[in-house]
């Protein structure tokens, strides 16, 4: 049996565990989305493959909300309320998923081989790290940084049928560069996800994912300059490109009907855990002001329509 079944409200817990602004290294990669014509039998069901309906046959769309805490910035110990608003969905064969304060479109909605199936499309983002929310009084004296809008494309596959013949296996990566201004470089963020239902109505996933920047994204998030050394009374600090963070994040869906694929109202649950590397370890503002370990905890609620 195909994954494709798995409810909109998996894909949208991408955006719950990375809309703080340390949540580079918290992104999910959402399971592919369901398709009609999969022949699925309904997940728990010991008769023949009797394909039921399902609300993601045709044009569907996943709406709703969220709240947790999270880092006030990346390598920040301090923590703040994050909202997380949801949407995902298929119109017209093109699917779009969230990414952290950002959206992938799938323009390979459907696409597939056997067992399985590819994504392809753009992807947006926008970047507030330590634009807003700074906790710190020591590294908000450093001076607040710009918005940045990174614009870029998200590729992946996904292996249906790994451990039982209703879970999955994803790979994916997202590249996006800044085209605002603000950092100007390049980031690159690959995971890998394995989705499986523990019941007709309940679902886990867990991921795994990193984050690289370039040197202009790690310089401007990273460096500590002679005039944000003199502000603040941090030590200068010149980064690099590198590898920035590596994290992984576990996700229980609970769908409150008890069927996972008739849409509805589910409830998700996240908790999240990444470690800084490289210059975003060593920098000041996490080594002397914050932390290298990084938590983010979520909750939220979706109806699926």
């Amino acid at each position: 049996m195909r994954h494709r079944f798995i409810p909109a409200l998996l894909g949208s817990a991408a955006i719950l565990t990375a809309t703080s602004a340390s949540a580079a290294a918290q992104e999910v990669t959402p399971p592919a989305v369901p398709t009609a014509g999969t022949g699925a039998p309904q997940i728990g069901s010991d008769g023949p493959a009797q394909r039921p309906d399902m609300v993601f046959d045709d044009a569907w769309v996943s709406l709703g909300v969220g709240a947790g805490m999270g880092p006030s910035y990346t390598g920040s110990d301090d923590y703040v309320l994050i909202p997380a608003p949801i949407i995902q969905g298929k119109i017209g064969g093109i699917s779009f998923s969230p990414r952290p304060a950002g959206l992938a479109v799938n323009v390979l909605s459907g696409a597939s081989s056997g067992k399985v199936s590819f994504s392809f499309g753009p992807a947006f983002r926008l970047r507030s790290d330590r634009a807003n929310q700074i906790e710190d009084e020591i590294v908000e004296l450093a001076g607040e940084l710009e918005t940045a809008f990174e614009v870029g494309a998200a590729a992946g596959a996904s292996l249906s049928g790994v451990m039982n013949q209703f879970d999955s296996l994803s790979l994916g990566v997202d590249t996006r560069w800044d085209v605002a201004g603000a950092h100007s470089g390049m980031v690159v963020e690959p995971s890998v996800t394995y989705f499986t239902p523990l019941s007709r109505g309940i679902a886990t996933s867990l991921s795994v994912s990193a984050a690289y920047g370039d040197d202009s994204f790690n310089d401007y998030y990273f460096t500590v300059d002679t005039a944000q050394s003199a502000a603040s009374g941090l030590a200068t600090y010149q980064a690099d490109g590198g590898f920035n963070s590596l994290g992984t994040n576990l996700l229980l869906a609970f769908d409150l009907d008890g069927n996972l694929q008739n849409g509805g109202l589910s409830i998700v649950a996240i908790t999240g855990y990444s470690r800084l590397l490289g210059d975003a370890k060593a920098t000041p503002y996490t080594s002397v002001r914050g932390s290298a370990d990084q938590f983010i905890g979520i909750a939220g609620i979706a109806y699926t329509f």
